[in-house]
């Protein structure tokens, strides 16, 4: 693709994100997102193969049913309230509504079916997008309308999506869909403290970004999509896979690691709230995501591929793709858990 074009559709994906971020009013808002979505369509057919097509239409849809969604919610309440602005959606069935259209928007469980498979169908670099930046703006209209949101909805929603995201990965051997039921399972935790403690919601979506773009590069870097291939990547780059491990298990929310830190808060927030059994259950979801971040971690450390390298290893020769981003990307996902309390008083 044409590197113009390309760059006329990354602004385009930043004025979609702008526009939303700075309205009050519903239509712009939905222009934003509908913008977001058309600026990100050609970067995923890009690669002309049948299965990127597929991946394509399935998320234009899904984006299409949704937005679509959310104008009825928007138009419901104008209708009942006699307002447009984002503040003031309170009717109780627009209210729901739009929680279920933007739910839909960034794949929560139960309608995450489109997210493995589109993640599936697309390269990495774009994954890497969809899975980052794409829930920017949605999250922003999630926050503003969990306060008037019923508190049930939200927990239903968020406890089903850590489970979804647990189960969901154990048995997949693609990297991509393992990234997506992750996706699924980390925005479970988000949404469930979105009423309470938004701040908090703020912090873990930040964190899942970093940690994501982390692990999203780290794959395109040992170019690897399946769990069988991760087998070569420590005979490529020993360094970056010993810290590719510890970008997933922070993903799984180890402690010492970056990843322990919004659960932890999260965590706390809840069973402060008077929670406890919602807290016991998202904690012990959280253990299922673990066990596949230590698979992962398995294979790539502990198991050689059968098939020998006769040229040069490939660690000896100098790299000619950009590692900045990788770089600084890996040392926010392994070691901020030290910097809770400043990012907490940030937060606050």
């Amino acid at each position: 693709m044409n590197p113009y074009v390309i760059a006329i559709l990354l602004f385009s994906l930043g004025l979609g994100t702008t526009l939303t971020f700075a309205s009050s009013h519903w239509l712009l808002a939905w222009m934003g997102l509908e913008i977001n979505t058309l600026a990100i369509i050609p970067l995923m057919a890009r690669q002309h193969h049948p299965r990127a097509v597929e991946a394509t239409t399935k998320y234009f849809l899904t984006q299409a049913t949704a937005a679509a969604m959310l104008l009825f919610a928007s138009a419901t309440n104008a209708w009942m309230l006699g307002q447009w602005e984002i503040s003031c959606l309170s009717h109780p069935i627009a209210c729901t509504l739009a929680i279920a259209a933007l739910g839909l928007k960034i794949g929560l469980a139960p309608t995450h079916f489109w997210l493995p498979e589109v993640l599936q169908g697309i390269t990495l670099n774009t994954g890497l997008i969809l899975s980052t930046w794409q829930k920017l703006a949605p999250f922003a209209l999630i926050l503003q309308v969990a306060e008037n949101a019923h508190p049930y909805l939200l927990t239903i929603l968020a406890v089903s999506s850590t489970l979804v995201g647990g189960w969901g990965g154990l048995n997949q051997t693609q990297l991509r869909k393992i990234l997506a039921y992750s996706s699924v399972a980390h925005l479970g935790w988000m949404i469930l403290v979105a009423q309470m403690a938004p701040q908090m919601t703020l912090l873990a979506l930040i964190t899942y970004i970093v940690m994501t773009a982390a692990a999203f590069l780290t794959l395109d870097k040992v170019n690897s999509t399946k769990t069988i291939t991760l087998a070569s990547a420590w005979t490529k780059s020993p360094a970056l896979s010993a810290l590719t491990c510890l970008v997933l298990l922070s993903l799984g929310g180890l402690p010492p690691l970056t990843g322990f830190m919004p659960k932890w808060l999260i965590l706390q927030e809840i069973s402060g709230q008077g929670l406890p059994l919602t807290a016991t259950v998202v904690a012990l979801t959280a253990l299922l995501s673990l066990y596949f971040y230590l698979r992962l971690t398995y294979a790539m450390t502990l198991t050689l591929s059968p098939y020998t390298i006769s040229s040069t290893a490939p660690w000896r020769t100098p790299s000619k793709q950009p590692t900045l981003l990788l770089a600084t990307a890996i040392i926010l996902a392994t070691s901020l858990l030290p910097l809770t309390p400043s990012v907490v008083a940030l937060l606050a």
